[in-house]
């Protein structure tokens, strides 16, 4: 119930300044203005100054970081198919991994630590997977020994193959029971040519395969005997939630334990949800955003008895692809704040939230830098980390990584 008080109290008092906004199209890009090394940048983020600093660049379209446990050093997946490392500061210049993926861009996607790292050492990503005639999603988990993943081994390959290189997402989350949360996209390869054809999309509400799901699998890549959809005839034992279209965070909650969910929508309609297993989230049957024809996605487009809402929403879009709760302590005030950095937006929002979970209001900052924010992290030492690009797919190192700190008091 509290995630349709939310989505309304969203609705009610924030529509006016999301909605009925004009166009959906983004923003004039804003000249690139990133630090430089040893030359942070002081930018205001609503009543506060914070400086940006530069941790490495030289990247190729970044796409996911993490830190490696016990270090101040990420890894970083480029998405032309290299796994990064940056090490005391410093990209190191050979990749730590290469997935066994067609050549291109969009290869390399997600990767995160097992909760148990200190003792097993072990990291996962998932890819694209496939040949020039049909891909998917595959999942691989290798052991990181110095700067080098060994004895990666695929332990999982998604049933959502399609003869699309786009929309497979692949973010990761582990949940405090140490399984896996694993998104994947709708594979819908007729979303963008102004046409109305559900037939790929469709798919999502279907639990016959993985497109267009949340999963949730064991650390060594099957399905956990608890999940909703173990024993169905039909269904696939892997699957938590469905109805997503393009599934670019998850979390979850710091105070709740709840997980949140955050996707990319068509012409508005970006969301975030909270998860509730074997839940149906409505896609491409409801959604607030439209077809890019310009049509409502159904008939019944704002609602259907038995599918979830979200409770938050976006119109005109922003391609939220970065999502984080801020549980650090460098930004006292900014605790349990919701963090999302956009794509086509180009910028970063916090959202605080009231006693009841409601988002109190929208902060948007960082639009200056005039990148795209793809991922982001809360810092062992309490700042926060994005990964950023200036234009995807263009094959050239314009990607960083950049870290947000509070501004010196004057």
């Amino acid at each position: 119930m509290r995630g349709r008080i939310a989505v309304r109290w969203w609705l009610g008092l924030a529509g006016l300044a999301i909605c009925g906004a004009g166009s959906a199209q983004p923003p004039a890009a804003a000249p690139v203005m990133l630090p430089k090394a040893g030359e942070p940048l002081t930018v205001r983020a609503g009543r506060q100054q914070i400086r940006v600093a530069l941790v490495a660049d030289g990247l190729t379209s970044p796409w996911d970081i993490v830190f490696i446990p016990g270090t101040s050093d990420l890894l970083v997946s480029e998405s032309n198919g290299k796994l990064r490392m940056i090490q005391g500061g410093k990209l190191l210049p050979e990749p730590v991994w290469t997935p066994p993926s067609p050549a291109g861009n969009d290869i390399l996607h997600g990767v995160v630590v097992h909760p148990d790292f200190a003792t097993n050492k072990l990291v996962y990503v998932t890819y694209l997977k496939g040949d020039d005639q049909r891909q998917t999603l595959g999942l691989s988990r290798g052991r990181l020994e110095g700067a080098k993943l060994v004895d990666a081994k695929e332990i999982f390959v998604a049933d959502a193959w399609e003869n699309a290189r786009m929309a497979y997402t692949g973010r990761m989350e582990f949940g405090p029971d140490k399984t896996l949360y694993v998104s994947i996209g709708d594979r819908d390869r007729l979303c963008c040519g102004g046409q109305d054809d559900n037939s790929i999309r469709l798919r999502a509400q279907s639990l016959t395969d993985h497109t267009g799901k949340i999963l949730r699998l064991k650390d060594d890549g099957t399905a956990p005997a608890d999940n909703p959809f173990v024993g169905r005839a039909g269904a696939k034992p892997e699957i938590f939630t469905y109805g997503h279209r393009n599934s670019y965070g998850l979390r979850f909650h710091p105070v709740t334990g709840e997980l949140w969910q955050m996707e990319i929508g068509p012409q508005g309609g970006d969301e975030v949800n909270i998860l509730k297993p074997g839940a149906n989230y409505g896609w491409p049957l409801v959604s607030q955003g439209r077809n890019y024809s310009g049509t409502l996605v159904s008939d019944e487009a704002w609602g259907r008895e038995g599918m979830e809402q979200p409770v938050i929403f976006w119109v005109p879009q922003i391609s939220p692809a970065a999502m984080a709760f801020y549980t650090g302590d460098k930004f006292p005030q900014w605790q349990n704040s919701l963090i999302i950095g956009a794509l086509s937006g180009q910028h970063v929002e916090r959202m605080p939230f009231n006693e009841k979970g409601q988002p109190l209001r929208r902060e948007e900052f960082l639009g200056e830098l005039g990148v795209r924010f793809r991922d982001v992290e809360i810092g062992p030492d309490g700042y926060i980390y994005f990964s950023t690009e200036v234009r995807y797919g263009s094959g050239r190192p314009d990607g960083a990584v950049i870290r947000l700190e509070p501004a010196p008091a004057q």
